[in-house]
């Protein structure tokens, strides 16, 4: 059987999420954050990078959450109800399944981590200047970055209701990530299409299952 090693409010979600779409028996081996947030040491002894999500498979061990993606729809979506069939759209389809994790996310952990130098674990003495390190490089330069891509993001789903186009894709699993991200501490709050777009997939059958089979979908630090 599948097995997804888990980690608790992270990339891995997605992988639940999808399993759960094409309806495909997987077994969970879950994994808790330390205190740092970051993922465990034992995650090491199934992938050299220690991270989540890792999918075992037919022998095969997989990381890379759009990595995974692409191979389980690749796999166990013969009739390709995860990915779209026109040209144009599987254009998109390509795009998103990697702006997700190329141009978008890096932005909200850049975010996360200069929001978070006045703060522990940095020491004491250092948090005034990391606090005014931190608000300077998302003032002069994430804060803007990060409005632009919304932007782009609200512009996209106002053309069309899924990011790939007109029907639910494996693409909107992978952007999830980013989106709940970016909402939860983009700073932004005028994006109706976004919260549209998170409210249908929240209506989903197997987003809710995935939620009982993995818990919250949180984003640490947010």
């Amino acid at each position: 059987m599948l097995i997804v090693h888990h980690l608790n409010n992270s990339r891995s979600q997605r992988i639940l999420w999808m399993l759960e779409e094409l309806q495909v028996p997987y077994q969970i081996v879950r994994y808790q954050r330390e205190s740092t947030m970051l993922a465990p040491e034992s995650l090491k002894a199934v992938h050299p990078l220690g991270k989540s999500p890792v999918v075992e498979d037919n022998g095969n061990i997989l990381a890379e959450s759009g990595a995974i993606i692409e191979y389980l729809q690749e796999t166990y979506d013969p009739e390709s109800r995860f990915k779209p069939i026109s040209n144009e759209e599987k254009l998109r389809y390509r795009f998103w399944l990697h702006y997700a994790e190329g141009s978008l996310m890096p932005l909200l952990m850049m975010k996360l981590v200069f929001g978070s130098l006045g703060k522990e674990p940095v020491p004491w003495l250092l948090r005034p200047v990391g606090n005014l390190l931190g608000q300077g490089v998302q003032k002069a330069y994430l804060n803007k970055q990060i409005l632009t891509h919304a932007r782009y993001l609200e512009d996209s789903l106002q053309k069309n209701p899924w990011f790939a186009g007109q029907s639910f894709s494996a693409a909107d699993i992978q952007m999830s990530f980013p989106v709940v991200a970016l909402l939860a501490r983009g700073g932004i709050n005028d994006l109706p299409n976004l919260q549209n777009w998170f409210k249908k997939v929240q209506l989903r059958p197997a987003w809710q299952r995935t939620i009982q089979q993995g818990g919250p979908f949180e984003i640490p630090g947010g």
